[in-house]
């Protein structure tokens, strides 16, 4: 509710110079509607969509300043930050009509990919799988979690000494091609 944590930090924040937005989410609080007193990930992410798109749509709110791209990356950043940036933002991948290469994803708009229980039916496939990844990718544990609710014998992560999620983007270096083909020959 806004008259707890969020109401906080929205004051705080606001005492130090940015606007802040503190509000109650649908089914909550003093929102209108019903059904009341449920939480929904659906409803949350659209509440917070919501939001920015009020908060873009004032005069005293800079749009382009909510959320999106880190440019230019600090150099305290993390690694693999700094990766998506040697990608996106340079000449080795940069597109202008690329999101990730220009204004950056709304904030709020993996909310609801990240609220999927993505991995809660993996043991369920049965075709092959065969995943790729880089030893020094910082989103190595999520394909090892995934890799170990397969079953079956006919799934494989390759992970590739010295490689970074970015590295396996187009880095000829570290692609392993040949083993995807034998991969498909051998399952389509």
């Amino acid at each position: 509710m806004k008259e707890q944590s969020s109401g906080l930090y929205a004051q705080e924040m606001a005492e130090r110079g940015f606007l802040a937005i503190a509000f109650d989410p649908s089914t909550t609080g003093e929102s209108g509607g019903s059904p009341r007193y449920m939480t929904s990930p659906s409803m949350n992410s659209e509440d917070f969509m919501a939001a920015v798109d009020y908060l873009s749509n004032r005069e005293d709110v800079d749009a382009e300043r909510i959320g999106g791209v880190v440019d230019p990356v600090p150099d305290d950043a993390p690694d693999f930050v700094k990766g998506y940036y040697s990608y996106y933002k340079t000449k080795r991948g940069y597109h202008p009509r690329s999101l990730n290469s220009t204004d950056g994803w709304m904030a709020v708009s993996f909310q609801e990919l990240l609220n999927q229980p993505i991995l809660a039916w993996a043991s369920e496939i049965a075709n092959p799988v065969l995943m790729i990844h880089g030893s020094r990718a910082h989103s190595l544990y999520f394909s090892q979690d995934a890799y170990k609710k397969l079953t079956g014998d006919n799934k494989e992560l390759p992970v590739i000494p010295g490689a970074t999620h970015t590295d396996l983007y187009d880095n000829f270096q570290f692609i392993p091609f040949e083993r995807i083909a034998s991969f498909f020959d051998e399952s389509l």
